[in-house]
């Protein structure tokens, strides 16, 4: 495995940060939906991040029904900061395979 390099984003509008080491992972142009919930409170869903890794892929029974997804890891601390959608069982997923989902902080913070 080669160096990670770490993208650093900038636009216009808020960049979303990793909560654990402020690595930057997603512009808010990307984000698509405040209104998800994990077992961890908040999650934000996003079409793309940046500086993070992709797990391996496991089923999983979410409130939409069962998923196959992966967790990403920042780039940076290699912290779990959420979860991409890789496949949907449901007939009417909510979202699209590939979009991904971050957590929140507990403070309100952005991840």
């Amino acid at each position: 495995m080669g160096r990670l390099f770490h993208e650093f984003l900038e636009g216009p509008g808020k960049v979303y940060a990793c909560r654990f080491c402020r690595c930057h992972l997603a512009a808010a142009e990307e984000l698509v939906s405040k209104s998800f919930h994990c077992r961890h409170g908040k999650a934000y869903l996003f079409n793309t991040v940046a500086n993070v890794s992709v797990g391996v892929r496991e089923d999983r029974l979410m409130t939409t029904g069962m998923h196959t997804v992966s967790d990403i890891f920042c780039n940076c601390c290699m912290q779990i900061v959420g979860w991409k959608y890789e496949e949907a069982f449901e007939k009417k997923p909510k979202v699209q395979g590939g979009q991904v989902h971050t957590r929140t902080c507990q403070n309100g913070g952005r991840v």
